[in-house]
């Protein structure tokens, strides 16, 4: 096994179920304890949010999404389905008392709380992944600064009020204001329509399809194995855990960690976690562009982020609250090409590849579930929202130090899945 030694004490064996970048670095930090790892996904490797998403490594932008101004907004798009928030109209009644607890939580106490919760997160998220680069996953992540570009100075003063209230609750972001030119040396593909911008420093960004494909042969390469199966139940035995596929077969260890994004509730609620995860789903698509962008570009007033990709632009936004496994809706992809096609020239938007939808976990109080349950030897590790790429690899290693451990870093503590 490669890794430190085990710890005496220490669970020897762990089964993951979910392959995305939560999973998967939980795997990965596991192995670095010692633990043998088996991880089960329904549908391989990187097959949920962690593929299509903008691929922001964004400490400085996790701004939780129960901010109060959202739940106006959220009232106000109700009836308009071209909004970039979109709640459908129908008759679910679990939707409705998610967005009931949701609504309850879009209170600045929330959001301040919120993000406190993140902070520890956001410090060490950058050098999670260099550790998982420095030592066999073979896709770097990209230092660049991401850009925002508005079309007036009040717009983004807007941002700016947000990124002071984020320094006030601790988490300060150096930014810089633009002026038009600046936007332009910056931004080549803005349009005449944007006239101002804030450069938020200090981030990162990465393909993350093949950022989470590497992770994934990294945990193997480390003596893992990865299956492709449905779990139907996951149930503690007088030796640990048994994970249950829907035909029937077993896998037997001594923990489970239940990784799985936006169905995470299924299986967490088995085990007395009654914090709801929600799919808020996101769309994106690649469009070929004039002239390559240098890095990452925010639209707030569209809300739609877009990131160098392949010799291309990736465009990603829209948070729709459908079941995750809807088909996707071309409506909310043209929605988003009416929004950004004023403000970017030179981008052939008819000629767009990887269309995509996946389905973000979002629980009602903007805070993640990360840690243990009621369950002896069961995990769970998910509900980060936005933010899942740029928290995962800290989620993981954070777990993986409280499964090996038995005690709950304090970072974790806000993130309690049994609050």
């Amino acid at each position: 096994m490669v890794g430190v030694e085990r710890l005496d004490g220490a669970p020897r064996s762990a089964v993951v179920v979910g392959a995305g970048v939560v999973g998967l670095s939980t795997a990965w930090f596991l192995q670095e304890r010692g633990v043998e790892v088996t991880v089960v996904d329904r549908a391989g490797v990187a097959a949920g949010a962690s593929w299509g998403n903008a691929g922001w490594i964004a400490p400085g932008l996790t701004i939780p999404l129960n901010e109060p101004a959202v739940l106006c907004y959220g009232l106000r798009s109700l009836f308009n389905p071209a909004a970039p928030l979109h709640i459908p109209l129908t008759a679910d009644p679990s939707l409705w008392s998610f967005l009931t607890r949701f609504a309850a939580n879009c209170r600045w106490p929330s959001w301040t709380r919120a993000v406190k919760a993140n902070l520890p997160l956001n410090d060490e998220c950058i050098e999670a992944y260099d550790v998982l680069t420095a030592n066999g996953v073979e896709v770097p992540t990209v230092a660049a600064p991401i850009t925002a570009a508005f079309t007036s100075r009040a717009q983004a003063e807007s941002l700016v009020r947000e990124l002071r209230r984020l320094a006030a609750a601790g988490q300060p972001v150096e930014h810089h204001e633009l002026s038009t030119t600046d936007l332009r040396e910056q931004v080549p593909l803005a349009s005449q329509a944007l006239t101002t911008g804030v450069r938020i420093d200090g981030q990162r960004f990465v393909d993350p399809g093949e950022f989470v494909r590497a992770l994934g042969r990294a945990v193997v390469a480390r003596g893992a194995t990865i299956r492709s199966f449905d779990v139907a139940d996951i149930h503690d035995d007088n030796a640990g855990v048994v994970v249950k596929a829907e035909d029937g077969n077993t896998i037997a260890a001594e923990v489970a960690v239940v990784a799985t994004g936006a169905w995470l509730s299924r299986l967490a609620a088995r085990s007395g976690v009654r914090t709801p995860v929600r799919a808020g789903r996101g769309y994106s698509f690649t469009v070929p562009v004039r002239e390559p962008v240098s890095g990452p570009v925010y639209l707030p007033e569209a809300r739609v982020a877009c990131t160098p990709y392949q010799s291309g632009l990736r465009v990603a936004g829209t948070m729709e609250f459908r079941a995750p496994d809807a088909p996707l809706d071309e409506a909310r992809v043209d929605a988003i090409i009416a929004s950004v096609r004023p403000l970017l020239d030179g981008v052939r938007w008819d000629d767009r590849t990887d269309v995509w939808v996946g389905p973000r976990p979002v629980t009602p109080d903007g805070r993640a579930l990360i840690g243990a349950t009621r369950s002896p030897g069961v995990y769970v590790a998910g509900g980060h929202g936005m933010w899942g790429l740029a928290h995962g690899p800290i989620t993981g290693r954070l777990l993986a130090e409280q499964i090996t451990t038995g005690k709950q870093p304090a970072a974790l503590r806000e993130f309690d899945p049994l609050r």
